[in-house]
């Protein structure tokens, strides 16, 4: 078993479900009137300034163009944590099961991630991290990866998950690509009974990369690690003393959330933009 995490809905958790028939007659109305649905649909998302434009696409080459509730203003972190706080704050938000089926599993509550995500905004807002920013995510599935990627979106970074098996070269590629101006890794990743040295090849990674780039550090095995002054931070160290709230940053519909890289059918990768509220 790897470490692996689950965020149950608050349809899973009420046992709600859509049978055929109304999926059925749900595509039938995006399809026929998309403006009207996803105008519907839209108000699921707790916005900071209403969208007045819902769909405004043309696939007319070389002028491609998609965008979607454009003038909306919201926050992606504050809509998968803070609108909950106040109904649901003690309930599980996320549940984590170790590598080690002897470890116990943890329960994190609404609450718990709000305060985990906001002290790690505060530490990305200390190491100079700001809206626009990109923040490379070389981590294992434990807690701490969830609480990057929601900080960075509390902030307005935009965070690019690299996968943990990918070797230092291709780690490289993708900071070099995306000028990321912070790299959060671990120590190590443990996966099914083997140790992957995510920081050794995060090292060789930033060997080739701009000496601007920080690296943030959670310890997750607990070996010891070198450290390299002046770049590398430990995220228990750098956490203490900030605080346990941070404001969400006011995004635009279409300001970026994330990218996904491709391998690249020409051997090297290509970064694909997700969008905030639009995605």
């Amino acid at each position: 078993m790897a470490d692996t995490t689950y965020a149950p809905s608050s349809e899973m958790a009420a046992g709600a479900h859509i049978d055929a028939a109304k999926y059925e007659a749900m595509y039938a109305a995006s399809v026929s009137d998309p403006e009207t649905f996803w105008a519907e649909h839209g108000k699921r998302i707790d916005w900071i300034e209403p969208f007045t434009k819902v769909q405004n696409t043309t696939f007319a080459y070389p002028d491609v163009s998609i965008r979607w509730f454009e003038d909306g203003v919201m926050n992606v972190a504050a809509n998968c944590i803070d609108r909950h706080l106040a109904t649901r704050g003690t309930q599980t938000a996320i549940i984590w099961e170790a590598d080690d089926p002897n470890d116990a599993a943890q329960h994190i509550s609404y609450q718990q991630l709000h305060a985990h995500v906001c002290k790690f905004a505060n530490v990305l807002k200390d190491m100079g991290v700001g809206k626009g920013d990109r923040v490379i995510i070389y981590m294992p599935m434990i807690p701490q990866a969830s609480y990057a990627m929601l900080a960075c979106a509390r902030i307005g970074a935009v965070h690019s998950i690299v996968f943990a098996g990918f070797s230092p070269d291709a780690l490289a590629d993708r900071i070099n690509d995306c000028e990321a101006k912070v790299l959060i890794t671990a120590d190590a990743a443990p996966r099914g009974g083997r140790v992957t040295p995510l920081k050794a090849n995060a090292d060789k990674a930033l060997a080739k990369c701009s000496d601007a780039v920080k690296c943030l550090v959670v310890k997750r095995v607990g070996d010891e690690t070198p450290m390299q002054a002046g770049r590398d931070v430990w995220l228990h160290e750098a956490e203490d003393g900030v605080e346990n709230h941070c404001e969400p940053e006011p995004m635009n519909a279409e300001d970026p959330l994330f990218i996904l890289y491709t391998s690249g059918s020409t051997g090297k990768p290509k970064g694909v933009v997700h969008t905030s509220g639009g995605y």
